[in-house]
């Protein structure tokens, strides 16, 4: 088999505690600000399985499509932001943050009811998030998808992102809602639409999915449908 035509970096980023985070994507990120990528982030919480899973899984059928020459749309996809949490199963990063509260939106509190939650000492302290608000900057994303597990569910924050959450939806028998129904002050969907006008979507996988194959052929439909049939309509 030819050698992937996925441009990748092992080593990316580094967290809090300086392990190494792995980002691929369809072509080296200084030529990718142009072209409106897709981001996908896995892992934003380590004791969500499933979001790094559907991440993973996404970026090797994305690898695949690509090897094969197929037209895809322009593509960035992070698998596991949190890598300490994930080593340690915990939802917070190696500091004892929550990445989904750390972020520097206009909504940012230093306020949390449980230390699970915990936003940090000031917004955009953690590395992980860091590295993330500079690829917003970076690439200019047509849209942010961040794989989680919860109460299934596909959440939607900015209009602009409904043609891309609408499959996901469909095809994964989720619901589509604009809010998650409670405040998350600092969270991604906050600072990406609220602050930054880029859409976010919030996958939210059953949480707890004992077989995690399973979890792929759900989303899979859409995926081509978002990153092959959508592009090849308005290319």
């Amino acid at each position: 088999m030819p050698p992937s035509s996925t441009f990748q970096t092992h080593c990316w980023k580094k967290t809090a505690l300086g392990s190494d985070i792995a980002l691929a994507s369809s072509a080296p990120l200084s030529e990718l600000r142009d072209q409106k990528p897709l981001v996908i982030i896995g892992g934003v919480h380590g004791d969500e399985p499933e979001g790094i899973e559907l991440a993973r899984q996404t970026l090797s059928w994305l690898q695949k499509e690509q090897d094969r020459g197929e037209k895809l749309r322009p593509w960035i996809v992070i698998p596991c932001l949190n890598v300490d949490g994930a080593a340690k199963n915990e939802r917070v990063n190696g500091r004892g943050v929550d990445l989904n509260r750390n972020y520097p939106s206009r909504d940012w509190s230093p306020v949390s009811d449980k230390p699970r939650y915990s936003p940090g000492p000031h917004p955009g302290s953690e590395p992980e998030v860091q590295a993330v608000v500079e690829l917003i900057n970076q690439v200019s994303p047509i849209a942010l998808i961040h794989c989680h597990s919860w109460e299934p569910c596909i959440v939607c924050t900015g209009q602009t992102g409904l043609s891309l959450a609408e499959p996901l939806s469909r095809s994964s028998g989720y619901n589509l809602v604009d809010d998650i129904g409670y405040p998350t002050p600092g969270s991604l969907s906050a600072y990406g639409w609220f602050d930054k006008q880029i859409p976010v979507i919030c996958i939210e996988e059953r949480d707890g999915v004992s077989d995690l194959t399973a979890i792929w052929p759900r989303f899979a439909p859409a995926m081509r449908e978002i990153f092959i049939t959508q592009f090849k309509a308005t290319s």
